[in-house]
């Protein structure tokens, strides 16, 4: 049984460029599948495609029960989309915005206004409720926007990097929000660049690289594939790093790497903080003497470099994406009301 967002073989391709090349999701209801890359991976474009905002050239999706090719509409009205940048209409403020997205899902302006006062609370922006969008700082507008993809609490959830310009505070606040829609039995599925975020949020990853899902789990799971614990010890003395590293490789369960310029050995372990403490006794029993040492554990960041040959980056446009995102995402929003 297909999960609330499927997706089968979605392969989309601009000229020569193939953004996505068969492309398999399954999102069971209730959870949040991140979906991680490098800049042009593919995401934004995968989210365009599930919500009906392009059409693929060839696979099978469905959202929510419905098939995205044939019941279009259908699934218009059974999700919430928030796109990369605020997409808001600047001539209205902050109510009128959320009111008219309320009316668009044929809402009426009772429970539209009612709807729009709830969400103003709940993004910390009832004080600027009466005033224009276009005098919004950049969260702020950030904040309305995705107010406005849930005026209408829909199943289905897309949030394509939800969080960009928002500062910490904020991002914490949207974290809340998203584990009290999730825990209301909402489906989501998020971009993100922060992969602090997915760490976070997600219930699964998703890895895209070149249009391809390269790789599928939990946090915990493609965390492990990079090699699990490491000790990195930094000497004091270069002369030592000789020693330091015949010590390490009695402890360690692989190779130890050495940084000469910055005196930086590593090795990959097992054993944890009690590991930790032997080498450290080993170490000064040689007489070595040590600038630093700690246990780490991979992050996704490792993840993300070992599987694709890149740090995760600040976004650019994704392959064939539109140029001019305020007016893009406006429209987008809109169509996907309708």
């Amino acid at each position: 049984m297909p999960g609330a967002i499927y997706a089968e073989g979605l392969v989309k391709t601009f000229g020569d460029v193939k953004a996505l090349d068969g492309v398999d999701l399954d999102v069971p209801e209730g959870t949040v599948l991140g979906l991680l890359g490098p800049n042009g991976a593919g995401k934004t474009t995968a989210v365009r495609c599930l919500t009906t905002l392009l059409r693929p050239d060839s696979g099978k999706l469905t959202v929510a029960g419905l098939d995205v090719l044939k019941q279009p509409n259908e699934v218009r009205r059974s999700i919430g989309l928030s796109g990369q940048f605020a997409a808001v209409d600047e001539y209205l403020t902050g109510r009128e915005n959320l009111q008219m997205v309320g009316q668009l899902y044929q809402m009426k302006a009772r429970a539209a206004k009612a709807r729009a006062d709830e969400l103003l609370d709940q993004f910390n922006l009832a004080d600027a409720a009466d005033r224009t969008a276009k005098t919004y700082s950049g969260g702020m507008r950030r904040r309305l926007d995705l107010a406005a993809a849930l005026v209408v609490s829909p199943p289905v959830m897309f949030m394509d990097e939800p969080t960009t310009g928002l500062d910490p505070r904020n991002r914490q606040m949207l974290w809340e929000v998203i584990k009290q829609l999730v825990s209301g039995g909402t489906t989501l599925l998020l971009t993100t660049q922060y992969l602090e975020e997915a760490d976070h949020l997600a219930h699964d990853i998703a890895v895209v690289d070149h249009g391809k899902v390269i790789a599928r789990g939990t946090s915990d799971q493609l965390k492990a594939r990079t090699g699990g614990e490491r000790v990195e010890v930094v000497v004091h003395e270069r002369d030592h790093i000789e020693i330091a590293s015949e010590v390490l490789r009695g402890f360690g369960k692989g190779d130890t790497t050495v940084e000469e310029h910055t005196r930086k050995l590593t090795v990959p372990v097992t054993g944890g903080a009690k590991l930790l403490a032997e080498v450290i006794r080993d170490l000064d029993t040689r007489g070595i003497e040590i600038d630093d040492i700690g246990l780490r554990r991979p992050t996704l960041d490792d993840v993300f470099l070992s599987l694709t040959g890149h740090l995760a980056e600040e976004k650019t446009e994704e392959n064939g994406a539109d140029t001019t995102p305020d007016t893009k995402d406006r429209k987008q929003k809109k169509e996907a009301a309708k």
